[in-house]
């Protein structure tokens, strides 16, 4: 019995011959993930690899591969290490979101700050932040400058996601997931194409695909919330609803004039921890047109992304991406 090498990869591959690839490169990639996340210290490599060893599915460093693809060095040593770095980085910024969020699981086992405290969490947090500098500076001085804007950006996010809007509020929100899920995401794809040898005109392309289909993945995440039922998505429907956490249907219902709307306007903005109440909110919100309007809008931008994607000549390479951009557009309708 054979195993089909694309199904065990975060991106749809058809290609076998490119998914086989892709495949033992990742084998290398997590080797390497277990070596970095090594201290001399027993008790900080635990901590370390506490969420390393939870799983994930390592999208970002996979995004890395497929992108150095594109050029005429996709097995430069560069790739694995740009690979580990972008993981790393994700893989820390875990370990605040927990603290931020008071979350006792992550991917089904405890949290750092569950399984030890709110100080080993944050502090892990930080040691891979510099691991991942350490590995960085391994790539020369243009990858140290494009890693330190990216965790600006994801920094700011972060902040900004606890931030009151002053202005548009959707416009804030859609800020916050262009930092925190599209920035870093970005720098896969770019990291990929420039230590895979691709030309200027391709790794710009795929920087900027990659900033809009990492938005676009998280944003279809908010329309399943509220659309898809717990047996399809794995996950209770309207729990971000429930937790108050604003998402782009919900933000688009808020938006709206119509007078009609005034009885969901005055349940999103209530405590919907209470049973009746969450329901009937998240009734209204599945037959309101944000819904469409939210799907439309991730539909729309998965086509931007596979628009740039024409830089590519025809090939595996550029037919992953694009499947991968149509089934974020899938996932939102």
């Amino acid at each position: 019995m054979t195993t089909d090498p694309a199904s065990d990869l975060a991106l749809p591959i058809d290609d076998e011959a490119l998914a086989e690839r892709l495949s033992q490169r990742m084998a290398e990639v997590e080797a390497a993930l277990h070596d970095h996340a090594t201290s001399p210290s027993p008790y900080v490599t635990e901590a370390a690899r506490h969420l390393f060893a939870a799983g994930g599915k390592r999208f970002r460093p996979l995004l890395v591969l497929l992108a150095a693809e594109a050029g005429p060095h996709p097995e430069s040593a560069d790739v694995l290490t740009a690979a580990c770095v972008v993981e790393i980085t994700h893989v820390g910024s875990l370990y605040h979101d927990d603290v931020m969020d008071e979350a006792a699981l992550r991917r089904g086992a405890d949290s750092a700050n569950s399984r030890w405290d709110n100080h080993v969490a944050i502090l892990t947090g930080d040691w891979l932040f510099a691991k991942s500098s350490e590995l960085t500076a391994q790539l020369g001085a243009d990858a140290v400058a494009i890693q330190a804007a990216t965790f600006t950006r994801l920094v700011e996010g972060q902040i900004l996601e606890g931030v009151e809007p002053t202005g548009d509020a959707l416009q804030h929100y859609l800020d916050v997931v262009a930092g925190k899920t599209g920035s870093l995401i970005a720098t896969s794809a770019r990291y990929g194409a420039r230590f895979g040898g691709a030309t200027r005109e391709v790794e710009e392309a795929l920087t900027a695909y990659g900033e809009i289909v990492g938005a676009a993945f998280q944003l279809s995440d908010d329309i399943l919330d509220v659309a898809s039922d717990f047996d399809a998505s794995g996950k209770t429907p309207g729990t971000d609803l429930r937790e108050g956490v604003p998402t782009l249907p919900v933000l688009m219902a808020l938006a709206s004039t119509d007078p009609a709307d005034a009885r969901l306007h005055e349940l999103l903005r209530s405590d919907l921890t209470d049973d009746t109440l969450h329901a009937e909110a998240l009734g209204l919100l599945r037959k309101h047109p944000a819904l469409d309007e939210a799907s439309a809008y991730v539909v729309g931008r998965a086509q931007e992304a596979k628009a740039l994607l024409a830089v590519l000549p025809e090939g595996p390479v550029r037919t992953a991406l694009e499947d991968f951009a149509d089934a974020v557009a899938v996932r939102s309708s």
